[in-house]
């Protein structure tokens, strides 16, 4: 998954939207892994310069608010960073089970963002 990862930042692109859903196993060869989706990724430094391209914020998340970094949750510009850290949360979901996060009661969809994004900042690593 972190290969995978890996060779789209080497193509000077992000995801943005790191999810259990957006990694497949082969069929023929189950010991490959896909990533797929790319409906959301976006260059994050320009190809011929190497510079990266300027942080701005957003004010809206991008991506699956489960799996999301913190900084997407702030509506930042998501970087190479922030695809790792919805990774991480993958394999501690596929660990776990579930997120801590999970079921979190909300009366609408920014409260419910918002109590994700509390719960993960105030988490212990």
């Amino acid at each position: 998954m972190i290969m995978r990862l890996e060779y789209l930042h080497s193509k000077n692109y992000v995801h943005r939207d790191i999810k259990p859903d957006n990694f497949c196993i082969g069929s023929t060869d189950t010991h490959t892994i896909y990533l797929i989706d790319f409906g959301l990724a976006t260059k994050y430094k320009n190809s011929k310069t190497g510079e990266h391209y300027l942080n701005e914020c957003h004010n809206s998340l991008t991506g699956t608010a489960r799996f999301a970094s913190l900084c997407a949750h702030k509506g930042e510009t998501q970087t190479r960073k922030d695809d790792l850290e919805g990774l991480g949360y993958v394999l501690l979901y596929f660990l776990k089970g579930s997120l801590p996060w999970q079921g979190l009661a909300a009366v609408n969809k920014k409260d419910k963002y918002e109590k994700i994004y509390h719960k993960k900042q105030t988490m212990a690593i």
